[in-house]
């Protein structure tokens, strides 16, 4: 009888020990897949290769499926007319009043990407993007490539901005355009956390460049020519020949079918 129970006894000491190692392995385990799950700062920076036949153009599958998984925006889907119209806004050179007048004659809404330094040097225009109704989007304080940064500078660069802009017009941003136009799996999950979605392009042009003016029928056709359904327009504020075209452009795209929609408008 005594050794049945010392035989009791140790069967289930042998049973506990089975459950305390499996337990053990599967800490591990959970640690270890923890740990797997590291996100990459490896730089990207945004292309696409447009298709001059109004088809949406190749935004480049892992690209897109970064921005899509994280539900942020390059292009909006095939089935709707639809174009986005955005604006960076790194710095004034002149034409952003004349934009913005052509943009209320028109009845068009846009978005306006600013940094620290359009807000510091130009806060009355920044005042009217609100007051007529525009989208005005957060380019962070200083324009830096987003991944050569760590999480807490990146949190300031977007962060200092926004609480900027709120303190001065009551207005909370929540679309963000990396500078650059460069990111990362890091940068696109930290400026979510951060209660931002992400706006990139689906159509672009050498337009930022100063020394690239007085070529508006080159514009001209090179907006035409590319925009598609769910275009998402990255325009240059500092361009005179945007500044010049715009109205003719606005009036053609409409002509040709589609409809001007807001970022808070976006359809996947």
């Amino acid at each position: 009888m005594k050794n049945k129970k010392m035989i009791a006894a140790f069967g289930i000491m042998v049973i506990m020990l089975l459950f305390s190692i499996l337990a053990i392995k599967s800490d591990s385990s959970t640690i270890e897949t923890s740990a797997n799950i590291t996100l990459s700062n490896k730089k990207i920076g945004w292309g696409i290769k447009r298709n001059d036949n109004h088809e949406q153009p190749d935004l480049g599958a892992n690209n897109k499926k970064l921005i899509d998984e994280n539900e942020d925006i390059a292009m909006g889907n095939n089935e709707n007319k639809y174009v986005y119209l955005t604006f960076d806004n790194g710095y004034e050179a002149g034409y952003t009043s004349k934009i913005l007048d052509t943009l209320k004659e028109n009845d068009v809404k846009a978005a306006f990407f600013i940094t620290g330094h359009y807000l510091n040097s130009q806060p009355d225009l920044v005042e009217r993007m609100i007051n007529e109704g525009h989208i005005v989007g957060n380019h962070t304080v200083n324009h830096y490539s987003m991944p050569d940064l760590s999480d807490e500078e990146i949190k300031k660069e977007v962060q200092t901005l926004h609480t900027a802009v709120y303190e001065k017009f009551n207005y909370e941003m929540k679309y963000l355009r990396p500078p650059k136009g460069e990111f990362s799996q890091r940068t696109l999950s930290l400026t979510k956390s951060l209660g931002y979605t992400t706006v990139m392009w689906s159509f672009a042009y050498d337009d930022w460049d100063e020394n690239k003016q007085g070529r508006e029928e080159y514009a001209k056709e090179k907006i035409l020519s590319n925009i598609h359904n769910g275009c998402v327009m990255l325009l240059h504020a500092n361009s005179k020949d945007n500044a010049n075209i715009l109205d003719e452009i606005i009036k053609e795209i409409k002509n040709m079918g589609y409809e001007f929609k807001t970022l808070d408008e976006f359809k996947r």
